[in-house]
């Protein structure tokens, strides 16, 4: 059955609707960055050059807590593999041409991914990721510059919880997608193995861990559909041939010259 088409101005709005919003939160990037030391210019850079919000906000997060440049960028590039998963996905069911690609490999990020993958037909994705990427990239970075310059005004910028703003986003985009007892569970897991793994690990290898909890959960669902001791409606013994295999002794075992009884069992 032919997917149900989506009218351009629907998938549009809901583009914008995501792009707008989150786009606006780079100025809580602007600002935490700025408050972490680190000039405009380098601020307006990783915006323009980096743009995956998350990846940003670690970065600075770990230079703001006194962290080493090279383990905070380390943390950063290990948040941000998330996107080239993203990208595999993406890349098939947008098709788009050659020459397109590695300009359109900078937008693959979580906002315009979960805009994308939703929609029913190519023509609405495209649209999808490319209203979402560019709404989302001329507004990340415009705030990103106003943050910036704003961030003396502020004063304490950690005591605002500015650096909250980009995961609160992403979580109202994932919560709706939601939608199965599986998917949940899953988001559960995968929510309890960072939060336990953050104290011990660096920033951004807690994320790529969590990633288990699918093929955990996956797994675990195998074993309970496949039953006790491991089989299946499949897997379960023949009944019907050891019926058979005991109708074949008995004939064996009979008195010669004696009539025959047919029976249901060595009937078969």
């Amino acid at each position: 059955m032919a997917a149900e088409a989506k009218p351009d101005a629907a998938v549009v709005r809901d583009a914008l609707g995501v792009g707008i919003a989150v786009g606006l939160s780079g100025f809580a990037f602007g600002v935490t960055s700025a408050g972490s030391g680190l000039s405009l210019l380098q601020t307006c850079a990783l915006s323009l050059l980096v743009f995956t919000g998350a990846s940003q906000f670690a970065l600075v997060g770990a230079l703001a807590a006194g962290g080493n440049p090279y383990t905070a960028a380390a943390g950063a590039f290990f948040l941000g593999v998330r996107n080239s998963f993203y990208g595999l996905r993406l890349s098939q069911l947008l098709a788009l041409p050659r020459a397109v690609r590695p300009l359109a490999a900078q937008w693959v990020i979580d906002e315009t991914t979960a805009v994308t993958l939703p929609q029913p037909t190519r023509r609405a994705a495209r649209i999808g990721f490319t209203v979402t990427g560019l709404t989302l990239y001329v507004l990340w970075n415009l705030t990103t510059l106003v943050g910036a310059l704003g961030a003396e005004a502020l004063g304490d910028t950690a005591a605002w919880g500015l650096d909250a703003a980009g995961p609160a986003v992403f979580l109202a985009l994932l919560a709706p997608m939601l939608k199965s007892t599986t998917e949940r569970v899953t988001a559960a897991l995968a929510v309890v193995l960072a939060l336990g793994l953050l104290p011990v690990l660096p920033a951004g290898v807690p994320v790529l861990l969590a990633a288990l909890a699918a093929p955990a959960v996956l797994f675990l669902m195998g074993r309970g559909k496949a039953g006790p001791m491991g089989l299946g409606k499949d897997s379960a013994p023949d009944e019907s041939a050891g019926e058979a295999r005991q109708g074949q002794e008995a004939e064996k075992t009979a008195t010669p010259g004696a009539p025959r009884t047919s029976t249901q069992e060595d009937g078969r």
